[in-house]
C-alpha cells in the first residue's frame, strides 16, 4: 500500500510583521525622546597683567630665569648645566638667607628643562610651592617690552 505523504514547506522568518513591531517601536522612541536644547557658552575673557591695577611690590624676589634654548640664570648669575644647579641654589640660600625666589621661563622651554629645574629647587631644598612662576609670553615682531 502506497501511501501519500504530505509535502511539508520550510516555514521562512515571518518578515512583515518583524517590520511592524520595529516600526512601533521606531515610534515609541522617537515619541518619548526629549531633546537637548543647545547651552549658549558664555565668553570669558581672562584679565592679563596689563589689565590688572597694580600695587606696590610687597617683597622683593630673586629671579631664576628658564630661557627658550634652556639657559638658566639665577639673578644675573649663569648657571651652565641643570644638574649644577642645586649647588647653586644651596649657595644662594646660604649667602642670601630670608630671600624668595621666583620662577620666570619662556613659553617655548622644553618642558623637561623645566622640570629639572623644580627638581634642583627639590633636591636644594626649596618647595616648589614657595617659587612663584611667570611665564614670558614670546615676542611679537616690532613690538617692545615695557
Amino acid at each position: 500500500m502506497h501511501f501519500e505523504h504530505p509535502v511539508r514547506k520550510t516555514r521562512g522568518v515571518p518578515v512583515v510583521p518583524m517590520i511592524d513591531l520595529l516600526f512601533v517601536i521606531l515610534i515609541f522612541l522617537v515619541v518619548s525622546t526629549t531633546f537637548k536644547k543647545p547651552r549658549s557658552v558664555l565668553p570669558i575673557e581672562l584679565p592679563t597683567v596689563r589689565e590688572i591695577a597694580g600695587s606696590a611690590v610687597v617683597d622683593s624676589r630673586s629671579v631664576l630665569a628658564l630661557d627658550k634654548e634652556g639657559k638658566i640664570t639665577l639673578d644675573a648669575v649663569a648657571v651652565p648645566d641643570v644638574q649644577l644647579l642645586d649647588s647653586y641654589l644651596k649657595a644662594f640660600t646660604k649667602e642670601n638667607p630670608g630671600r624668595k625666589l621666583e620662577l620666570e621661563a619662556d613659553k617655548q622651554v622644553p618642558l623637561e628643562k623645566l622640570l629639572g629645574v623644580w627638581d634642583a629647587l627639590t633636591r636644594a631644598g626649596i618647595a616648589i610651592k614657595d617659587v612663584p612662576a611667570r611665564i614670558r609670553l614670546p615676542q611679537e615682531p616690532g613690538s617692545s617690552s615695557k
